[in-house]
């Protein structure tokens, strides 16, 4: 397969392919959170669109930018600029020094063996949706994303884009950027990971993972591996965690729907604000100890959160360190509400556990809140009656 691409790598132009350069004009697009601007040279907009039927024999030569692989939908990209692409494609391949825009607008990618969008190489990439967009990937272990990116990697838009992959979704090796869009992703392992960090300002997600829902993962350096969302709507069902940081998951609006196994999982979880719905079968917000970036931490500052627990050995709030509750409505059905090994402040805001509110947390572990009592002997023990029990399962 390579050597047929790299033996017959024609440069494209399809008979309805318009190549627009606007020489002389300085294009300029910030990113989002990194002010990033593209360079005055980086001024060409190519338009493409592929369809079912193509003739490489009858291709021209327009832009020494974008050539396609003989006898496949495999476009590759190798100058920065704005790219906007619709129709059917095998693969997008980007790989430049220099900073790319591409616009997609009802495109379908399938690519049986690979990434859909593969970003090799960049200085940064920005994709923005229009329409209706469908990628579909069955990738592997190394490139594990349908949309799978080295560099900087920044979505947003008006439009869609429905995403299907038997490993990850959405995929940046170092920072994902999502402004807004609307997201429809299903994928045998995470659904969006970033690698240093996700960030998340605006969208309409619909995730359902085999592993996490939404996931940063680097484990190597404390500043990194990191969850900011600060709006937007999602619906997560994942296997394992909804949402998940090494090191920070911090959450200041938004509105959330997650089951999994555990809902939200970091080593410092910070809810300033948002509806948050949890209902999971092992821990419903986990501050575990992931990364040597402190002491884990789960600190609640406002928003509505909503925490209802499986059966047997689970909590609704599990930390390996420190809860601070500071704010906001924590309404809580479970066996166990609360499991810490460090301290627990409650200095304002409401805990409703099982229908009763609390004034203080107290370790419950597998039965303080227990709705109705915990039986024992045939007597039931009242839920709020402050009786501390430790050990058990924590955070993990």
């Amino acid at each position: 397969m390579e050597e047929t691409k790299n033996k017959n790598v024609k440069k494209i132009i399809l008979g309805a392919v318009a190549v627009v350069v606007i020489a002389g004009l300085a294009v300029c697009f910030v990113f989002a959170y990194n002010n990033v601007k593209l360079d005055s040279n980086q001024s060409n907009t190519i338009t493409t669109n592929i369809s079912d039927s193509i003739d490489t024999s009858s291709k021209t030569t327009s832009s020494s930018s974008v050539t396609e692989t003989s006898n496949s939908k495999i476009l590759n990209i190798t100058k920065g600029g704005t790219y906007d692409l619709s129709g059917e494609y095998e693969e997008i391949v980007v790989n430049t020094s220099e900073e790319v825009i591409l616009n997609l607008n009802g495109v379908e990618i399938t690519n049986s063996s690979g990434p859909a969008i593969n970003i090799e190489e960049a200085k940064k990439v920005n994709i923005v949706l229009s329409g209706e967009n469908k990628i579909t990937s069955n990738t592997t272990e190394d490139l594990d994303g349908a949309i799978y990116s080295k560099a900087d990697l920044v979505i947003s838009g008006t439009g869609s884009v429905e995403v299907k992959s038997n490993y990850d979704g959405i995929v940046s090796k170092d920072t994902l950027v999502i402004k807004s869009g609307t997201y429809n992703i299903t994928t045998d392992d995470d659904g969006i990971r970033g690698k240093d960090s996700v960030e998340i300002s605006d969208g309409t997600f619909t995730i359902n993972a085999g592993g996490d829902g939404i996931k940063a993962s680097n484990d190597e350096d404390t500043s990194l591996g990191y969850v900011t969302i600060t709006g937007g709507t999602y619906n997560i069902t994942a296997k394992s965690d909804g949402v998940q940081g090494i090191t920070k998951v911090t959450i200041s609006g938004g509105t959330f729907n997650i089951t999994g196994a555990e809902g939200i999982e970091a080593t410092c979880v910070k809810i300033d604000n948002g509806t948050i719905n949890i209902s999971a079968t092992d821990d419903g917000i986990n501050g575990s100890k992931k990364s040597n970036i402190g002491t884990p931490t789960v600190e609640i500052n406002g928003g509505n959160i909503t925490i209802k627990m499986g059966q047997g050995d689970t909590d609704a709030i599990d930390v390996n360190g420190n809860i601070y509750i500071n704010g906001g409505t924590i309404n809580i059905t479970a066996n166990s509400a609360f499991d810490y090994d460090g301290t627990a402040e409650k200095k304002g805001g409401t805990i409703i556990v099982n229908g009763s509110e609390l004034n203080t947390i107290t370790n419950q572990m597998m039965g303080g809140g227990m709705k109705g009592g915990m039986q024992m002997n045939g007597e039931q023990m009242n839920p709020n009656s402050g009786m501390q029990m430790n050990g058990g399962k924590r955070g993990r």
